[in-house]
């Protein structure tokens, strides 16, 4: 899988790249119809505190799917986001098993 990472208004880690690359091949071992993934972290300065955003789009056969977190670590908020992912993924398979 194909895996494209965009970074706005944060400087690039190759540690939430590995991450993110781990969490995303075990995705891509269950469903193998998935051919890329775009993966964004974006970081949003509140008055107040700092937002990490992750936005996460899969292309595959069909329409793409698209998951998006904000939480107070990247960390978190990629769990979060492959989670949504997953469970949309899911989906589309159990939608697929029926034809």
């Amino acid at each position: 899988m194909q895996i494209i990472y965009e970074y706005h208004d944060v400087s690039g880690s190759p540690r939430l790249e590995e991450l993110s690359k781990e969490k995303l091949e075990y995705l891509h071992k269950k469903y193998d119809f998935v051919h890329r993934a775009d993966v964004f972290f974006k970081q949003q300065n509140r008055s107040d505190d700092k937002e990490m955003i992750v936005d996460i789009r899969l292309s595959m056969p069909g329409p793409r799917i698209f998951a998006s977190t904000n939480a107070e670590t990247f960390e978190s908020a990629l769990s979060e986001t492959i989670r949504d992912l997953e469970d949309q993924l899911r989906k589309v398979k159990e939608k697929s098993k029926e034809y």
